[in-house]
């Protein structure tokens, strides 16, 4: 069968199988004031611990994820029933109000010797008034998750990349930490679904398929976006070049980008910038004080070891480290490739 034949005979199957919502939610997501206490109480999963979502509610995944301390990310999207989604060249998509994105933070261990755990769960919600960030956090017996403002902090293990057991204070974010990632121009957005960010191939009920192909499938947008593919960092061989700016476009281009909250540090590393300087070459710190190491530059061509971006990115320390929140361990492959491209810069 050829690839077009096969692809228009999944776009079948996702259209009589999959595309009418079968949520049974009680709630207004336009209207949404009374917020649930559990998780569960959303309807969103027809298996809630094995995260196997009820019909209209569908998966998604990202080239290029944020690190998070090596947890694995199960993401699921919610739009309502005949709504569509908008798209502009190299932004965020924009779901229609009431539409939900569903991200549950695990690790799975899928090989290694102990269970997987469930930490949190983070949801966006489209209001009247606006994307609306709430978080729960999953209870040891692992049945459901609680609502929490103040954020957690949740002692487990898990199994590394490397095969290591790894022991760790998993930190889920309160509210204002939620705030502080999500806010473009004072207004809270998502970060991830961007379609440069999801053009790829992943596993559908109805079998493999092309993201954006699935989402045309269900009608929420136009099929042909031309959109460039953003480079998954983690592919060796991609081009050095597009996997470094890929890493910081996702780890960091959420707050350093005009109108993000390190607007004012005038460091700029989302994919789409040009300028070298706002890049951060030889860009000297606006007000980093002992954030910057004694080192003069965010980034010095050739010379990792004097470049602030790697300085910060390396550090634990609450008062140095960047990303500033959502983790509480180095990302080791992430720092090989930063250093590697300012070294070859």
């Amino acid at each position: 069968m050829s690839l077009s034949k096969k692809f228009s005979f999944l776009i079948i199957l996702v259209v009589c199988f999959e595309a009418k919502s079968q949520i049974k939610t009680q709630y207004n997501f336009e209207n949404f004031s009374d917020v649930p206490k559990f998780l569960s109480e959303y309807g969103f999963f027809l298996d809630l611990q094995n995260q196997i979502p009820v019909r209209g509610v569908h998966p998604y995944s990202l080239v290029s994820p944020l690190f998070s301390d090596e947890s694995d990310k199960l993401r699921f999207v919610y739009v309502p029933e005949g709504k569509k989604v908008g798209y502009v060249k190299n932004k965020v998509f924009i779901f229609p109000v009431g539409s939900a994105l569903i991200k549950t933070f695990a690790y799975l261990n899928e090989n290694g010797p102990i269970n997987k755990q469930l930490l949190e769960t983070r949801l966006l919600i489209n209001t009247n008034q606006g994307w609306r960030a709430i978080s729960y956090v999953w209870n040891k017996d692992q049945t459901d998750a609680k609502r929490t403002i103040a954020g957690a902090t949740i002692p487990t293990n898990f199994i590394n990349s490397n095969g290591e057991m790894i022991k760790i204070r998993y930190r889920a974010p309160n509210q204002n930490q939620c705030k502080e990632c999500h806010q473009l121009s004072k207004v809270m957005t998502p970060i991830g679904p961007k379609a440069r960010n999801m053009n790829m191939i992943i596993n559908y009920k109805s079998g493999e398929m092309n993201q954006l192909i699935y989402w045309a499938a269900l009608g929420w947008i136009n099929q042909n976006l031309g959109e460039t593919n953003l480079s998954n960092y983690a592919d060796v061989s991609a081009a050095l070049e597009d996997r470094a700016r890929a890493y910081l476009d996702i780890n960091c281009g959420h707050c350093h980008i005009s109108g993000g909250s390190a607007d004012t540090t005038g460091l700029y590393l989302n994919y789409t910038e040009q300028d070298k300087e706002q890049l951060g070459v030889y860009k000297k710190p606006v007000a980093a004080g002992r954030a910057s190491g004694n080192l003069k530059y965010s980034i010095v061509p050739g010379n990792p070891d004097d470049s602030i971006l790697l300085y910060r990115m390396k550090s634990l320390d609450p008062g140095i480290m960047m990303p500033e929140s959502g983790r509480a361990l180095s990302d080791e492959k992430g720092i090989k490739l930063i250093t590697e491209w300012i070294d070859r810069l």
